[in-house]
C-alpha cells in the first residue's frame, strides 16, 4: 500500500440520509378530499385514505348528522373504502377530521381549489 491508495475516497452517496429518511415509500398517507362535479350544479364530496382501524359507517354517521346531508361508504377495488357526501362538504370535512382528531391538519389534501 501506498500513500497514495489511503487517499483515495470511498464511495460517498450524497442521497443516503434522504434514502434513509424515506425508506419506507409512501410513509406518510394523506387523507384525499375531493369533489367531483354531477349533473349541472351537483356535487359529490369523497373522502378516501382514511386507517382501517377506523369505522367508516361511524364517521359518516357523524358526518351526516353535523352537515345535513346524505352520504354513503363505496368499496372501490383500488381505493379501498370511500366516503362520498352530498354536495360540495370539502372544507367542513376537513375541519371536521381535525376537531375529532382523526387526521391531523397537515397530513389532508384537499383537491379543487
Amino acid at each position: 500500500m501506498s500513500e497514495y491508495d489511503s487517499s483515495i475516497p470511498t464511495t460517498f452517496d450524497p442521497f443516503a440520509e434522504a434514502n434513509a429518511e424515506d425508506s419506507g415509500a409512501g410513509a406518510k398517507e394523506y387523507v384525499h378530499v375531493r369533489i367531483q362535479q354531477r349533473n349541472g350544479r351537483k356535487s359529490l364530496t369523497t373522502v378516501q385514505g382514511l386507517k382501517k382501524e377506523y369505522s367508516y359507517s361511524k364517521i359518516l354517521k357523524d358526518l351526516k348528522k353535523e352537515f345535513c346531508c346524505n352520504g354513503t361508504v363505496v368499496e372501490d377495488p383500488e381505493l379501498g373504502q370511500v366516503i362520498q357526501l352530498q354536495g360540495d362538504q370539502r372544507k367542513n370535512v376537513s375541519t371536521f377530521l381535525v376537531q375529532a382528531g382523526i387526521v391531523k391538519k397537515e397530513h389532508i389534501k384537499i383537491h379543487g381549489f
